[in-house]
């Protein structure tokens, strides 16, 4: 085993900053590993070999943020220095320093999320590995690009990411999005590098709000069916995909997109949702044939006339094509008076909704829309579970009260 400590070199010149040190014997070879930590004299203790903070010094915090950034570090030396040990292999003091440095180079959050997100590109989880970096950006922004080591995140910083958030008007499911995916990332480099769980997360809200309603009554999705919409094709294309959604139970933009031909066999359509690996079979209706059949032969070795080029980046000619439909459903929603803005997701939620409304059981529902659970299921429903209380309950005091 080795001897680690923590030693401070003051600034040849009284007042000014020195900078901490970690001392490595093994051996009896000594090394030193600077830091970048600088302090002045008399904020360092020789005899504790800490830090020193005064109540009110406007270098409060920053002593008490370095005193954490040194723990973590101390308690890294000693961990990889414990496995080196354990290993039975001989080691040397260097060998120490060259895994501290390589561990505090893979510890840093940017870093270690982009690595993470390219990752899951490899692995072909493309939505997930933009998720990451979507969430790497915003608290990147949050940091004004400063890098931050995941073993000294802390309740404090989450929270005041979460507020940085909330004052930029971040709706609380978008704020929750992000902290799970920060979560997931943490525990996972805790589980990689093995350093204590400071537990950050516990303070802020990670769950998932009611939504505002997204789903249409079943008469105004018959409305967008029956639009004349023939002079105006964009629209018409839109209200096309639309429907194709509704009637494939709801099935989003991305697994509509990159449906093969040989995923349709036997009257069925069968394929993997992107979002959460789950098999997914559908039957195959006249209505979607119909649909597909009213735009020619595509040449491509998609079902769904969405990605129909060969030479293109498939991934951006996708979110293209899903930024153009949204656009026009936009236009399509003022038309029908929808009273709210009509995109493709609102062709999942009223899909369940509808369902509902026939008296289909929330289970079947569940399983229809390819959900993990149940909850999640009721989460698209709660709105239209309200409105029939409501009328039940109109229908209660129109007993009485006639």
């Amino acid at each position: 085993m080795s001897s680690i400590k923590v030693k401070f070199r003051p600034a040849a010149e009284p007042e000014c900053l020195g900078y901490v040190y970690y001392q490595i014997i093994h051996e009896r070879k000594i090394r030193r590993i600077p830091s970048s930590y600088t302090l002045l004299p008399h904020e360092w203790s020789d005899a504790r070999g800490d830090v020193i903070t005064e109540e009110g010094s406007d270098r409060t915090q920053l002593l008490l943020s370095i005193r954490q950034h040194i723990d973590c570090d101390i308690a890294l030396l000693m961990r990889i220095d414990s496995g080196l040990y354990k290993s039975g292999s001989r080691y040397s003091a260097d060998d120490l320093i060259s895994e501290f440095r390589r561990e505090v180079c893979g510890l840093h959050l940017f870093r270690f999320m982009t690595a993470e997100a390219e990752r899951l590109r490899r692995l072909g989880r493309v939505r997930t590995s933009e998720a990451y970096r979507s969430t790497v950006s915003s608290f990147g922004k949050f940091r004004n690009g400063e890098d931050i080591r995941l073993d000294v995140l802390d309740p404090h910083v989450i929270c005041r990411y979460e507020a940085w958030l909330a004052g930029r008007n971040v709706v609380p499911n978008t704020v929750s999005f992000y902290m799970r995916i920060l979560r997931a990332v943490y525990n996972r480099a805790v589980k990689k590098y093995g350093f204590i769980d400071r537990d950050p997360f516990s303070s802020v809200y990670t769950g998932i709000d009611r939504t505002v309603k997204r789903a249409l009554p079943l008469q105004t999705v018959r409305k967008i069916r029956h639009l004349d919409l023939l002079r105006r094709p964009s629209l018409d294309y839109a209200r096309d995909m639309f429907i194709l959604s509704f009637c494939m139970r709801g099935m989003s933009l991305v697994d509509m997109a990159f449906l093969r031909k040989s995923d349709l066999r036997g009257g069925y359509v069968t394929y993997r949702r992107r979002k959460t690996g789950k098999v997914m079979k559908i039957a195959w209706t006249l209505e979607m044939q119909t649909i597909i059949e009213k735009y020619g032969e595509n040449t491509s070795r998609y079902l769904l006339p969405i990605l129909t080029s060969h030479d293109v980046d498939a991934r951006l000619c996708y979110r293209n094509a899903g930024h153009r439909i949204n656009r026009a459903l936009r236009k399509i929603g003022m038309l029908v008076g929808a009273g709210m803005p009509l995109t493709l997701y609102v062709a999942r939620h009223s899909w369940a909704s509808v369902a509902r409304a026939n008296g289909i059981p929330v289970s079947v529902i569940s399983e229809g829309l390819g959900h993990e659970s149940e909850s999640t299921t009721r989460i698209y429903l709660a709105n239209l579970d309200s409105a029939v209380v409501d009328r039940a309950n109109a229908l209660v005091i129109n007993s009485v009260c006639s």
